[in-house]
């Protein structure tokens, strides 16, 4: 067998980068220090880390930035501890593909907002150099805020391609950036003229074909969907009532359109024989369960809900065949376990055993549901909970899925179509040809007649689609 070839770290190229720990990288620092240019610096190199994998890049500097701002992950890390990990940083891109093709700008964004952060993004060719230095100095002259960049190293005259790390701080006498570089096996922090960063922020990343700066392929079909495919039919079809309209964008929908109910799931690993629910996760719970309350008072979940009951039994089966609470439940469990067991191989060695939804008590003394999965990792079997938040049950209902208590269900294919349609962006219906039915339905639509609660959700959610579909339009 032929020996595989081996590094213990690179020489920093120097000139351009000037190493953070010389004597001229101290001496920049205290300058900056005092200029008030690393202010994000000690929260930063507190929380600072390797990326445990070579394309991690990413994912590492995106979780030593959120645990920078001090953003309470809501899930266990180990143990008792929520804390955030590159391995815990998955609902974008499966840490799989990740591990082999790294990830993209857009997807690193995309993990930021998922993850409770305000984020600004912004594309090199989108942008200017003056304004690159602007932000730069309103991130570095403030604690709360931090700047990650995706750059090519070449530019840098550094081996590998492209990368991302955090920003630490900005020398602007000298003009020059502090990369502290997250593949700390190869290169230590460093400084770097803001010119040469620029130029290689200022590229094309060869697998996205867009240019980098400050598509998941199981939303690609419904990211087509939304952002293509609904304009395309609202501009060619003749409508002249709300139910016609739904039936229109509704009827040719993807079965994946359903499982954007796991917006309102929450994974956890049994441990210790514990079937109770924190506090921590009732409350939590309870918020999800009164924005679900607040979706079923909407006027558009009432024309859903009349349009599924009208819909022909044929095609009623088919959008309900693609959303079954037990299916999402075993999937979700399913990455749920290689999360929590730390496997990152392919999804073929994952596999549910079974599920099953019940009651479960909570620390307050309340109930909630619990859908329950025992998960093959390999030849290990691993119990994942799958916490669902319920509501009243205002009637019986065909889209109904099973629950033990008579008085509640668990979120319906209803409550997800409803969430979709007020996330979609509100120019979506600027297609429609009959103004009066189109200031009907956009006042039906706007997130102005929305409860604060069931606003910011909304407009969360609309922010996160931005994030997740702007590869694949962009692409397309």
């Amino acid at each position: 067998m032929a020996a595989v070839a081996n590094f213990y770290r690179r020489v920093l190229p120097s000139p351009p980068a000037i190493e953070f720990a010389s004597s001229e990288g101290k001496k920049l620092f205290s300058e900056a220090l005092q200029e008030g240019n690393m202010e994000g610096f000690f929260k930063l190199i507190s929380y600072y880390q390797t990326q445990s994998e070579p394309a991690y890049c990413g994912l590492a500097t995106l979780a030593m930035v959120l645990n920078a701002l001090a953003i309470d992950p809501g899930r266990k890390w180990k143990g008792p501890w929520r804390w955030f990990d590159d391995n815990m940083l998955d609902c974008c891109e499966p840490l799989e593909k990740v591990k082999v093709n790294g990830i993209s700008f857009s997807k690193v964004a995309c993990l930021a907002h998922c993850n409770g952060a305000e984020v600004e993004a912004f594309r090199a060719n989108e942008s200017t150099i003056d304004n690159f230095r602007n932000y730069l100095v309103s991130c570095t002259s403030s604690e709360n805020f931090h700047m990650i960049v995706s750059y090519h190293r070449a530019y840098l005259k550094q081996t590998g391609s492209g990368h991302f790390s955090p920003i630490g701080g900005y020398h602007a006498g000298k003009d020059m950036v502090l990369i502290l570089d997250v593949a700390r096996f190869k290169y230590p922090p460093h400084w770097v003229p803001l010119t040469l960063l620029w130029d290689a922020m200022n590229t094309i990343d060869e697998a996205t074909r867009i240019y980098r700066g400050c598509r998941h392929d199981g939303w690609e079909t419904t990211a087509k969907y939304l952002t293509k495919k609904i304009p395309q039919l609202l501009s060619s079809e003749e409508i002249s009532n709300i139910q016609d309209l739904l039936s229109v964008i509704l009827t040719p929908a993807p079965v994946s359109l359903s499982n954007f109910i796991n917006w309102v799931a929450e994974v956890r690993k049994q441990e210790d024989g514990s079937e109770l629910v924190s506090e921590e996760e009732w409350k939590r719970l309870h918020i999800k369960e009164e924005i679900l309350k607040q979706v079923r008072e909407t006027e558009l979940f009432n024309h859903i809900t009349r349009w599924l009951l009208s819909a022909s039994a044929c095609m009623q089966k088919a959008t309900l065949d693609g959303y079954s609470l037990d299916k999402i439940a075993s999937k979700v469990c399913c990455q749920g376990a290689q999360i929590f067991c730390g496997n990152i191989c392919s999804s073929y060695s994952t596999f549910p055993k079974t599920t099953q939804v019940s009651s479960s008590g909570c620390e307050n003394g309340e109930s909630v549901a619990v859908v329950s999965g025992k998960v093959i990792v390999e030849d290990s079997e691993n119990g994942i909970d799958m916490l669902v938040p319920c509501c009243q049950s205002r009637c019986s209902s065909l889209f109904e899925c099973g629950s033990n208590d008579s008085n509640k269900e668990h979120p319906l294919l209803t409550d997800a179509l409803t969430v979709l349609i007020l996330v979609l962006p509100p120019d979506t219906w600027d297609c429609l040809k009959d103004a009066s039915l189109r200031e009907e339905f956009c006042g039906i639509v706007s997130t102005n007649n929305l409860s604060d609660l069931l606003q910011q959700e909304i407009l969360h959610l609309r922010k996160q689609l931005h994030f997740l579909v702007a590869d694949v339009c962009s692409s397309t």
